[in-house]
């Protein structure tokens, strides 16, 4: 005897519970063809996957059509499924030994209403790093629109997809959450613009990997404008640069050539002062044009004694917080009616998919 029946799956690795710069390691370089490799997984039927440089989610859907025996629906079957997905994602990624040891703790599984809350949650712009972002939705229509071309997804993945979509614009225009949307990138970007002109001729510079370094780079990425990137390791720089553009140099290196730079964007987590007075005293005594700094490290990691330094501008958060914060304050208070939304609308979208499931 034949079912019709079926699992719907999300793994997901996030800007949540791994570092931006690691995020990398988990990411494929090919989407739609590491998609086509799940689906070979027996027992997956569809597949969906959504990256960014904020997430690597991966939807699945098993068990559309099975007999009596084998089921993997069954626990064992559900767990063997599960057990596929992490080997084949391991073999598509540039994962280092200690990631794999450590994927069961990284990993998050969902199932569900669970995967359900989940995508509304995401395309509605309430779990993203700025809220109510429309690039977000943006992002999901995108891998949702390659995969039913490529027919990865199918009948469940795209009733799920299509149900969110539509749900999630309505949400969006209700409530006004993608309104006036700025992030800590655009307001950095736009008041060093205001301070010393930014453009394809400046040399910039980003210290950092974290995420406000991620709004930057991104806001530079939508202006087109070219830019190196350090941390305190180049493996970080280079992990971040991967998903998040942007050249990755050697912070000894920057250290040594910071005269080159027009610009200087910095934005790290570091408890200690990066960029001091004696560390580019040498390099920066005979430059002849100048530098502009603009710190939003909280707390700050460039010391104000760079300035008595020829031609080297420095500007503070407090010069672009004000402005962000406000911005996110008023959209964080649009997050409780989307929820609201999104309690009432879960359990119909879990009845219209279960109706699915006969």
């Amino acid at each position: 005897m034949n079912n019709v029946s079926f699992d719907v799956m999300n793994a997901r690795v996030t800007f949540k519970n791994v570092p931006l710069f690691a995020l990398s390691k988990f990411a494929f370089k090919d989407v739609i063809a590491a998609a086509k490799e799940f689906k070979k997984i027996p027992g997956v039927d569809e597949c969906v996957i959504i990256q960014t440089a904020s997430r690597v989610e991966i939807f699945t859907v098993s068990n559309v059509k099975t007999e009596d025996s084998p089921d993997v629906r069954r626990a064992e079957g559900k767990t063997l499924v599960l057990n596929k997905i992490k080997d084949t994602w391991v073999s598509l990624s540039s994962l280092e030994q200690i990631d794999i040891d450590h994927f069961d703790q990284t990993l998050e599984v969902y199932k569900g209403d669970d995967v359900y809350l989940h995508l509304l949650r995401l395309a509605s712009g309430v779990d993203s790093i700025v809220v109510g972002k429309q690039e977000v939705y943006d992002e999901i229509e995108e891998a949702f629109s390659k995969a039913k071309e490529e027919d990865l997804s199918g009948k469940i993945l795209n009733k799920l997809f299509e149900s969110v979509m539509r749900l999630s614009r309505r949400m969006r225009d209700s409530t006004g959450i993608s309104n006036d949307v700025i992030s800590l990138g655009d307001v950095a970007v736009k008041l060093v613009d205001e301070k010393a002109g930014l453009d394809a001729k400046k040399k910039v510079l980003l210290v950092g990997t974290g995420e406000p370094a991620a709004m930057i780079a991104k806001t530079l990425n939508e202006k087109e404008i070219k830019f190196d990137v350090t941390s305190r390791t180049l493996e970080r720089a280079t992990g971040f640069s991967t998903l998040l553009g942007g050249t990755p140099v050697n912070f000894d290196d920057v250290l040594a050539g910071f005269d080159k730079y027009d610009i200087i964007f910095v934005a790290t987590t570091s408890d200690y002062f990066l960029i001091t007075f004696d560390r580019i005293r040498l390099v920066m005594e005979e430059k002849k044009k100048g530098t502009l700094i603009l710190d939003i490290s909280d707390p700050r990691t460039v010391d104000e004694g760079i300035t008595a330094l020829p031609g080297i501008k420095l500007l503070f958060r407090d010069q672009v917080a004000e402005i962000y914060e406000e911005s996110a304050k008023a959209r964080s208070g649009i997050v409780p009616a989307i929820e609201k939304i999104i309690a009432k609308e879960i359990p119909i979208l879990s009845a219209t998919m279960q109706r699915l499931d006969s």
